[in-house]
């Protein structure tokens, strides 16, 4: 298991999550290792356009590529789902994702920015990432962007599972996309329900 260092993201948080649901685990930011572990999480703490150059720069657009050309799996955390979409815009500047999903990440419109502590969200039935939590149990939230939309329809029998929340209005709060999964709370820091979400992730490998 590798947890993608590319400069942005609570790595050590992350690395003793991960290793506490079981999962032997190593932060680095070479390629090889990153294309070739069973699974690669990709955290993201801070502004779209300071995570996505640091992406850029150890190539991590194309690792995650890569992986997901092979169905190798990936998880995304809070920026590190929002710079899979194909663009974000914060203060007026707009910059290119990774593209893996259409559609953009945008200012919330919500009276209390950020959106910041504990919420609920709105899982489908048949979610994977979810499973075995109960629908009222509540993750942890820092960002005041976010995915507003769902734009990705997919194939019959593939559709995107997403999850949603609500702070001012709905965004996407998780997304379960064949191999690429992602959620914009912070598992690492949801307590036992962050843990069993990993639990359940890794079950997947």
């Amino acid at each position: 298991m590798v947890i993608l260092d590319y400069g942005s993201g609570n790595l050590r948080s992350a690395e003793r999550a991960v290793a506490r649901a079981g999962a032997d685990v190593e932060v680095t930011a070479d390629p090889h290792a990153a294309i070739e572990a069973d699974g690669l999480v990709v955290p993201g703490v801070g502004a779209y356009s300071a995570c996505m150059a640091g992406l850029l720069d150890v190539h991590g657009h194309r690792i995650i590529g890569k992986r997901l050309a092979g169905g190798r799996p990936v998880l995304g955390i809070c920026v590190g789902m929002q710079i899979l979409f194909a663009r974000g815009v914060e203060h007026g500047d707009e910059t290119e994702g990774t593209g893996e999903w259409p559609g953009v990440v945008d200012r919330l419109h919500a009276d209390v920015l950020p959106h910041m502590g504990w919420n609920t969200v709105r899982a489908p039935a048949d979610s994977q990432l979810f499973a075995g939590l109960d629908p009222e149990e509540r993750f942890y939230f820092v960002h005041s962007y976010a995915a507003r939309k769902w734009e990705l329809d997919g194939l019959p029998g593939q559709e995107p599972k997403v999850t949603w929340a609500h702070h001012g209005e709905d965004f996407v709060a998780a997304v379960e996309n064949g191999p690429l999964w992602a959620t914009q709370f912070h598992p690492e820091k949801s307590g036992d329900a962050g843990a069993q979400l990993l639990r359940n992730w890794l079950a997947t490998l």
